[in-house]
């Protein structure tokens, strides 16, 4: 499915080891390159984040109506979609590092257009930027983490991403609640520099160099992403013989896409993705502040709440997703959005009927953590937007329980091979 102008992970070429070899340090290198990388999706997670806190603030100094400020919270999605597009292009033709970099600069300069923003389209033009630059951080970060990892920390390594855009998330959620708003978001400059000063001092993918045909280039970002004592000739030539595979491939296109043999692909994966978005998280997050003062909770207790539940699940899930497997991290964090949902519609289905009104807010606390929770757990790491429609919640129990293949423990080609079966 993969060809030379793809913009998918190049990933089936894994080393495959020996125990010794598994059971060995995890070089500086590469944890230094994954923290480098990681620091994109902190800035993603401070960017989703953003709009929560603000929102007083933002509307009391530049007059703004709800109507407003609602258009400044949305347009970040319209952004992410642009940079989304455009991302597996730029990443393919200039390289991870380069596509990294200039998402950085996109959040940079939208964070310092909102800081220094005197009226709404200054707004929406800093967060429009922003969400281009997230956008291309949604794939560039877990591929390129993704390609340079050995498959045995794959798991663990690529979830490192989602913990990440969980304390962006969560520190953002706090410290807004004491900043101004301005302040903030020159604060949200600071991973976005961070990453762009430490870039220069990573290796590439190897994978991407011998896709480009730079093979002595991605020899040696192997070797330094592996140890320099390490035996990286199986690995490399495996790299190699893949890409080359793929070079004697014809063009791929959209059409070929719905081939009989890729059907099963194509189903798991756009499901997967658009049921995640159809569950409604990025809303919460949009307006965590507006839903608990709605509940009857000040907002201080609601984000003190938040930030207790999820980077707990989220470092859960770090550590289950290569020992438990991503089916069963699905279906109980799909499950559990079911039950969070269910709490949370009928805290406020009660508290419009005026009963059991004292019941009623403590309910949708606790749904909303429920939900919160369970969505960190697995659906947010495994692919983002409350009160999501029980009956996507219940679709996605039932779409992952029948069509989501187990993959902890299987090489790529394996993978493959149980999507291409009957």
């Amino acid at each position: 499915m993969n060809t030379k102008g793809s913009s998918t992970p190049l990933l089936e070429a894994d080393f495959q080891g020996n125990g010794q070899r598994e059971a060995s340090p995890i070089p500086l290198t590469l944890i230094f390159s994954t923290l480098s990388a990681v620091f994109g999706s902190y800035a993603f997670g401070f960017a989703i984040a953003y709009s929560s806190p603000t929102q007083s603030g933002i509307m009391h100094d530049l007059d703004l109506a709800l109507n407003q400020y609602s258009s400044f919270g949305s347009i970040l999605t319209v952004g992410a979609m642009i940079g989304a597009t455009v991302s597996g292009r730029i990443a393919d033709y200039a390289g991870r590092r380069v596509a990294m970099g200039m998402s950085e600069v996109f959040c940079i300069l939208g964070s310092l257009i909102i800081a220094f923003s005197k009226v709404a389209w200054w707004l929406y033009l800093g967060r429009l930027l922003i969400g281009c630059g997230i956008g291309v951080i949604s794939y560039v970060v877990p591929v390129y983490v993704a390609e340079i990892t050995p498959k045995n920390l794959r798991g663990t390594f690529t979830a490192v991403h989602e913990l990440m855009i969980c304390c962006g998330l969560s520190l953002t959620y706090l410290v807004g609640a004491f900043l101004n708003w301005r302040i903030l978001s020159v604060i949200g400059t600071i991973p976005c520099l961070a990453q762009l000063l430490s870039l220069p001092f990573i290796p590439d993918s190897p994978r991407w160099q011998a896709k480009v045909g730079r093979l002595k280039e991605s020899e040696s970002a192997l070797q330094r992403l592996r140890g320099k004592n390490a035996d990286v000739y199986q690995e490399a030539t495996e790299i190699r013989d893949y890409t080359e595979a793929l070079q004697r491939q014809t063009e791929a296109s959209i059409i070929g896409l719905f081939q009989l043999h890729y059907l099963k692909s194509l189903t798991v994966g756009v499901g997967l993705m658009m049921l995640q978005q159809f569950g409604g998280f990025s809303g919460i997050l949009f307006y965590t502040n507006s839903i608990f003062t709605s509940a009857g909770f000040s907002d201080s207790i609601g984000t003190i709440a938040m930030v207790a539940v999820k980077i707990p699940a989220t470092t859960l899930g770090v550590f289950l997703m290569d020992k438990c497997g991503r089916r069963p991290l699905l279906l109980a964090s799909a499950i559990g959005t079911c039950l969070g949902s269910f709490l949370a519609a009928l805290s406020f289905f009660l508290k419009d009927l005026h009963e059991r009104n004292g019941i009623s807010p403590i309910m949708a606390l606790v749904g909303v953590l429920v939900y919160m929770g369970s969505f960190t757990l697995g659906l947010a790491g495994i692919p983002w937007v409350i009160m999501s429609e029980l009956s996507i919640c219940g679709l996605t129990v039932v779409f992952v329980a029948k069509l989501v293949p187990e993959t902890k423990g299987r090489t790529l080609e394996e993978i493959q091979a149980s999507l291409n079966s009957n």
